[in-house]
C-alpha cells in the first residue's frame, strides 16, 4: 500500500524527461569542451563563467530565483510552501580537470534542475525548498585547495585566508571571485544559509564497481578517509661516468627503495586500501647526473580510520629505514577522517530505490566530494550512477542517457521525501 508521500515520489520520479535531461548534458558538455568527449572548464575561467550563465539562463526561465554567496557558489531555488523553512540542498561541482570528461560535477547539477522540472511538472508541492547549487572549484586545479566553495561554506575554510591566494595563471582568487559576480548580475548575493535540511549529492561513481556488479544506483554510505605526505630524499649529485656505484648518494635509488617498502606495508589482500606515489620530482634530472633530490608525494587512503592511522603513522620510520645513502624526512600535509553519512538520508535514498524498484548496491566512496564537507553541518547523502569501466577525469568518462535518467529519478524522489 503506497501513502499520499509515496504517490508524490513515484509522481517525480516519473515526470523526469530522459530525452530533456541527455539534451541537456549534452548541450552543458560543449562549454569548454577540447574534442573527443572532454571538457576543460578550469574554476572561475572564462568557460566556467559561460557555465554559470548558462545555468543561471535556464534557472531564470523556469521561474527560480538564483543566488550567489561570497566565494562564488551558485544557488538556483525552488521554493516551498513554507517560507521560513530551512532548504534541502542538492548539487555537485561545473569545474574540471584540464583533460576532463563531460559528466564528472556537472551530472549532479544538471540532473538536479532537472528534478526541479520534474517536481514542477508533477505538480508537486514540498513543505521545504529546495536549492541546487554548483559549488566553486571542487576540482582544485587552477585555485588550491579544491572543494574550496564547500569548504568556505561549511566553515572549514576561511575566506579571507585564501582571497589572495593566486591561480596557475597568476590571478588572485578575489579578483576571480569578482569576475564570477560580475558574469551572472541576475543572481542575487547573499550571505551563507544555515541551518540545512539536508545535503544530497548525484554524481558518476568514477570506478568500476557499480558497472561490474551490474547495479545502476550506488547509495554511498560515507567517503574513505585521507593522509597526504610528502617526501624529501636528498643525497648529492654526482657525475654519471665517472663516479662508481659504490660511493653514490643517489636520491632516486633511495627513493625507489623507500616506495617498494611502502608498496609492502600498504599490501592489502582485500584491495580496500588505496596507496598512491602520484608524483615524483627529480634534481636535476638529467641522464648523466646522479639524482641529488628527490622529492615525492603519497597519498593514502581507507574507510576505516583505525587502519588510516595505523597505515600512515608507520610512514616516516619506513621510509628512514629503507633508505641507505640519503638523508630522508617525511611531512604529512593534509589529512581529513573518513566521513559516514547519516544514517536517515542514506535510509531514504534506499528505501527510495526499493519505491522506484530501481536495484542498488550499498557502498562507499573513493574520491573527495563536496559532500565530505557538507556532512560536517547538516545530514547529507550521495547516490552514485554507474560510468562506463570507471573511466573518470578523462575525455573518455562517459554515461547512458538510461543511467542518467535513473540516477535523476531517485534524486527526484529523495528530495521529495526530505523535502516534505
Amino acid at each position: 500500500m503506497t501513502t499520499h508521500g509515496d504517490q508524490d515520489r513515484i509522481a517525480a520520479a516519473a515526470a523526469i524527461d530522459e530525452a530533456r535531461l541527455w539534451s541537456h548534458l549534452l548541450e552543458f558538455g560543449e562549454i569548454g569542451g577540447i574534442g573527443g568527449g572532454g571538457v576543460c572548464r578550469l574554476a572561475l575561467g572564462a568557460e566556467e563563467l559561460a557555465a554559470r550563465r548558462h545555468i543561471t539562463g535556464w534557472a531564470r526561465s523556469m521561474g527560480y530565483q538564483v543566488f550567489v554567496d561570497p566565494v562564488a557558489n551558485l544557488f538556483v531555488r525552488r521554493d516551498g510552501t513554507d517560507p521560513g523553512a530551512a532548504p534541502v540542498i542538492t548539487g555537485s561541482h561545473i569545474d574540471t580537470q584540464p583533460q576532463g570528461g563531460r559528466f564528472d560535477g556537472a551530472y549532479g547539477v544538471i540532473a538536479a534542475l532537472e528534478a526541479l522540472a520534474a517536481l514542477d511538472g508533477a505538480s508537486v508541492r514540498t513543505r521545504h525548498p529546495i536549492e541546487v547549487v554548483a559549488w566553486t572549484n571542487e576540482e582544485g586545479v587552477r585555485f588550491t585547495p579544491g572543494a574550496m566553495g564547500s569548504m568556505v561554506f561549511s566553515g572549514a575554510l576561511a575566506l579571507s585566508d585564501i582571497a589572495e591566494r593566486r591561480g596557475s595563471d597568476g590571478v588572485t582568487l578575489s579578483a576571480a571571485l569578482a569576475s564570477a559576480l560580475a558574469a551572472t548580475p541576475q543572481a542575487t548575493f547573499r550571505p551563507t544559509v544555515r541551518p540545512l535540511v539536508a545535503y544530497v549529492e548525484a554524481h558518476i561513481e568514477q570506478g568500476p564497481e557499480l558497472e561490474t556488479k551490474g547495479f545502476p544506483i550506488g547509495v554511498v554510505e560515507g567517503i574513505q578517509g585521507v593522509r597526504w605526505f610528502d617526501v624529501d630524499v636528498v643525497g648529492s649529485g654526482a657525475h654519471a661516468g665517472t663516479t662508481p656505484l659504490s660511493r653514490r648518494r643517489d636520491a632516486f635509488q633511495d627513493a625507489m627503495r623507500i616506495v617498494n617498502a611502502l608498496n609492502e606495508w600498504m599490501s592489502d589482500p582485500n584491495d580496500v586500501l588505496r596507496f598512491t606515489v602520484g608524483r615524483f620530482e627529480v634534481t636535476p634530472n638529467s641522464r648523466n647526473t646522479v639524482p641529488a633530490r628527490v622529492g615525492f608525494g603519497i597519498d593514502l587512503r581507507h574507510p576505516d580510520a583505525g587502519i588510516l592511522r595505523e597505515k600512515g603513522d608507520r610512514i616516516a620510520a619506513m621510509a628512514a629505514a629503507a633508505a641507505r645513502h640519503c638523508e630522508v624526512s617525511v611531512r604529512e600535509v593534509f589529512t581529513k577522517a573518513p566521513a559516514t553519512f547519516d544514517r536517515r538520508v542514506i535510509d531514504t535514498i534506499e528505501t527510495v530505490t526499493r519505491l522506484l524498484r530501481i536495484p542498488s548496491l550499498r557502498m562507499p566512496s573513493g574520491a573527495f566530494h563536496d559532500a565530505l564537507f557538507l556532512n560536517d553541518v547538516c545530514p547529507t547523502g550521495m547516490i552514485f550512477i554507474p560510468c562506463e569501466r570507471g573511466i573518470s577525469h578523462d575525455p573518455a568518462e562517459s554515461i547512458t542517457a538510461a543511467q542518467a535518467a535513473a540516477g535523476a529519478r531517485v534524486l527526484a524522489a529523495t528530495l521529495v521525501a526530505l523535502a516534505a
